[in-house]
């Protein structure tokens, strides 16, 4: 079991993001001393670390409209190191690994799906077919960077984690990007990445027009709409709702797939759902093979009928 392990808390609304807190549960199973690493400070940021297993929390001074990338990588690497880092699979979580990796001369396994307390890394490679094992093989600080809902995100009821503050250094030019304007997302119902439904369309939905259609069944399942990479590479809807490898993955307890052939890229992202339903009228689609429930229709068909169903229920 490792000694030290850190984990990347991203703040959100007064919290840490769902893949923060993921981690956090997970790294409290494979290591004896837990800590979590943040751009953000507060009670309510240490009582939420402390909740999922963090004993410290070290917060880190990054001005409102600057990106935390620099100013987080330079904290870390100036000071004592753990065993090794977690880090979100997200923008923010990339850049700080790169920027970590850069100022520690230290490699990173990226795309991680697995931590064992030996340091084992798994990787889905080839659209997710197969597993490779990975770890480091030199002395140091290990830079690991893990996908979204591959841990379940789970209270111990520990106490607030003690605050610590790590000093930013002098960043001279790295320290001058700044974000020059924020656009929130227009949406209603809940966050894709965490729906207990959600329903995606592919390019058997036939247009944009018909993707009004999966959005209006999933309102009525009181859900999240999401889509295949082909039909957001069509322009039909924006890549905030992409599922897949290159996309966003999630894990609902239910998740309904319409018009969508099944590539192994878009599997990846939803094959953890608890209940799969497939809706495509090639009887012999790749869906079917993990779908626990199988329409074969059009879903030009199939979709309306659902919703009408729905609508009569409400």
């Amino acid at each position: 079991m490792m000694a030290n392990l850190w984990v990347v808390l991203e703040p959100t609304n007064g919290g840490f993001t769902s893949t923060s807190l993921e981690l956090l549960s997970h790294a409290r199973t494979v290591a004896s001393s837990v800590s979590g690493v943040t751009w953000a400070e507060g009670s309510s940021y240490a009582a939420q670390a402390g909740e999922y297993g963090a004993t410290t929390l070290y917060t880190i001074d990054v001005l409102a409209d600057t990106l935390p990338g620099a100013a987080v990588a330079a904290a870390i690497a100036g000071g004592a190191l753990p065993d090794a880092i977690l880090i979100p699979t997200s923008y923010d979580g990339r850049d700080i690994a790169g920027r970590l990796s850069a100022r520690l001369q230290r490699s990173v396994l990226t795309n991680a799906t697995n931590v064992t307390n030996e340091l084992h890394t798994e990787h889905q490679i080839f659209g997710g077919t197969q597993l490779v094992d990975a770890h480091f093989t030199t002395p140091g600080v290990g830079i690991v960077v893990v996908r979204a809902k591959c841990f379940v995100a789970s209270p111990s009821g520990g106490p607030p984690a003690s605050l610590s503050a790590l000093t930013v250094p002098d960043l001279g030019r790295r320290g001058e990007s700044t974000i020059t304007n924020r656009h929130v997302e227009e949406r209603s119902g809940p966050k894709l990445e965490e729906a207990a439904v959600v329903v995606s369309g592919g390019r058997g939905i036939g247009d944009v027009a018909g993707f009004a259609l999966v959005e209006e069944v999933a309102k009525l399942l009181h859900g999240a709409a999401g889509a295949s990479r082909a039909i957001v590479d069509a322009g039909w809807v924006p890549y905030s709702l992409q599922v897949g490898q290159t996309g966003k993955t999630v894990k609902p307890e239910v998740y309904i797939a319409c018009g969508i052939s099944g590539a192994t890229q878009h599997m990846v992202g939803m094959k953890g759902s608890k209940t799969i339903i497939a809706i495509n009228k090639d009887p012999d689609a790749p869906i079917f093979q993990i779908a626990d429930l199988g329409i074969v229709g059009d879903v030009k068909s199939v979709l309306p009928a659902l919703a009408a169903a729905l609508r009569a229920r409400q």
